[in-house]
């Protein structure tokens, strides 16, 4: 079958990835083991909800959703899969975690065969930085992911060099504005 990064680019339907930083989530902590464990807020839980309607009314859907094991991101993944009926595509990701260099992700998604929409819940300035390396091959291009922020980017290439284009960026007011 063949390398799936060179099928990609080759296919016009491509990899479609969704980037979704997570919910308001109470103040940050020192201690790295405790900032790991903290919940989104109830205002938090509630945007996502409206974020995770939108996307339901616009007809998106997912063959997976990827998430950072950090409860804050987790819990924004899970209200997004539990309102899409996704629950079974969910997956935990320690490449999402927010910390290092984004090849790791990349090396895992291009294993993937049939997977071809797949949202990313993580963390910044880790995710700004992967779809800023996506769409010019550099990781500091200045892009704002807002907490509950989503972007489209329509992935060319994941091998030798990640290469793609950004579809869309939305902020989470735009978001629950759409589906009004």
């Amino acid at each position: 079958m063949g390398d799936p990064s060179a099928e990609m680019s080759k296919t016009s339907e491509g990899l479609k990835l969704y980037v979704l930083r997570h919910g308001q989530a109470g103040p940050h902590v020192d201690d790295p083991a405790r900032d790991a464990m903290r919940p989104l807020t109830a205002g938090g839980r509630k945007e996502i909800g409206d974020i995770a309607n939108s996307l339901k009314a616009l007809g998106v859907s997912f063959d997976l959703i990827a998430s950072s094991p950090l409860k804050r991101a987790l819990e924004t993944a899970q209200i997004v899969a539990n309102k899409l009926k996704e629950t079974k595509r969910l997956e935990e990701w320690d490449e999402l975690k927010g910390a290092g260099d984004p090849s790791a992700l990349y090396m895992r998604l291009s294993a993937l065969k049939d997977k071809r929409r797949i949202l990313l819940v993580g963390h910044e300035p880790h995710l700004s930085g992967i779809i800023g390396e996506i769409i010019s091959g550099k990781s500091n291009v200045h892009l704002v992911l807002k907490k509950g922020g989503i972007a489209k980017v329509n992935v060319d290439e994941l091998r030798p060099r990640v290469a793609g284009e950004l579809v869309w960026l939305l902020t989470p007011k735009l978001m629950k504005k759409m589906s009004q």
